[in-house]
C-alpha cells in the first residue's frame, strides 16, 4: 500500500500529502524505519472482547490529539488498499467523501441505531471510516464519539449481534450523524475483486475478498480454487515475490491486483517471503 502511495503521490492530479501508519499495538515494530508510523496504545486488556478493530477509533483519537498534522484533510485508508492512480481531494470543508458499502444498512437496523442516535435513521450514511477523506476539524469532533460508541455498541449484546464484524464501521457512521456530518458517497472510490471485475476510473483496489478460480477461469468463491489469491493465506508472513498470475479468463481486476502486488514486492529492497 505504501509503495503505491509513493508512486502516485507527486504525479499530476494528486493532492496527497504526508503518510502516517497508525499502529495500535502499543509497541514499535520492524517497519518503523521504513514507513512513517504513529504508535498508539491499545485498549485495556479484554475490553475488545476479541474484536481487534475496536482499537482503531481509540488509536485515531490518540493520533489526532498528539501528532503534528500539517494537512487540513485526512485520507483514511487501510493496508489492503492499493492506490491505482493519483488521488485528488474528493472532499469539501463540510462534506467528507466516502465509499458506500452495500452491507452498511442503517435502515435495516433502525432499532439498534436508535439506541445511539435520536435523529432520523436516514441521516446515517452507509459508510465506514475507510476509505474516506475528511476535514481534520470534522474528524477531531467525530473521533471521540466514534470511539465511545464503538465501546458502547460492543457492550450491548443486541447491537453487537446485529452489527457483527462491521460494528466499528456502524459506530463511525452513527458518530458522523451525531455531529450532523453527511458524506458525499463516491462509488468511484474503489473496487473489490472478485465481485468488481474491472478497474474503470476507480482510485483503489481493495483486496478484502478471496479470489478463487478454476484453471478455466471460473469463480469458486467459498471454495479453494485451483488458482487463488487470498490475503489470509499470508497472515503469518509476507507473500513471495512473483505470485503466479491468474488464468487467462479471470477478470482484469484480479489480474491487475496480482500484478500490482508483484511490482511492489519486486521493487521493495530485501523483500523476503514469510517475513
Amino acid at each position: 500500500m505504501y509503495y503505491w502511495f509513493k508512486k502516485f503521490k507527486d504525479q499530476p492530479g494528486s493532492e496527497m500529502g504526508g503518510f502516517t501508519r497508525i499502529l495500535h499495538s502499543g509497541a514499535p515494530d520492524d517497519l518503523m524505519d521504513e514507513i512513517p508510523t504513529f504508535v498508539a496504545d491499545p485498549l485495556p486488556s479484554g475490553l475488545d472482547k476479541g474484536y481487534i478493530v475496536l482499537h482503531r477509533p481509540w488509536a485515531f483519537v490518540q493520533w489526532l490529539r498528539n501528532a503534528t498534522i500539517e494537512e487540513d484533510y485526512i485520507f483514511m485508508a487501510e493496508p489492503d488498499h492499493l492506490i491505482t492512480k493519483p488521488l485528488p481531494n474528493l472532499a469539501s470543508r463540510l462534506r467528507p467523501a466516502a465509499f458506500p458499502f452495500f452491507y452498511i444498512t442503517p435502515e435495516k437496523y433502525e432499532r439498534e441505531v436508535g439506541k445511539f442516535f435520536k435523529g432520523p435513521v436516514q441521516a446515517v450514511d452507509p459508510v465506514g471510516n475507510s476509505p474516506a477523506i475528511i476535514h481534520k476539524a470534522q474528524l477531531l469532533r467525530i473521533a471521540p464519539t466514534w470511539h465511545n460508541l464503538s465501546i458502547q455498541m460492543k457492550q450491548d449484546p443486541e447491537t453487537d449481534k446485529a452489527f457483527g464484524w462491521v460494528l466499528e464501521m456502524y459506530a463511525y457512521a452513527i458518530a458522523s450523524a451525531v455531529h450532523g456530518v453527511k458524506h458525499t458517497l463516491r462509488k468511484d472510490f474503489m473496487i473489490q475483486p472478485p465481485w468488481d471485475t474491472s478497474l474503470g476510473d476507480k482510485y483503489i483496489i481493495h483486496y478484502t475478498y478471496g479470489c478463487d478460480y478454476t484453471l478455466e477461469g471460473v469463480l469458486t468463491y467459498g471454495k479453494v480454487g485451483e488458482w487463488r489469491f487470498d490475503k489470509r493465506s499470508f497472515t503469518a508472513g509476507a507473500p513471495p515475490r512473483n505470485l503466479t498470475l491468474p488464468p487467462a479468463n479471470v477478470p482484469g481486476s484480479v489480474a491487475m491486483l496480482v500484478k500490482m502486488i508483484n511490482q511492489a514486492t519486486a521493487d521493495i529492497p530485501n523483500w523476503k517471503a514469510g517475513e
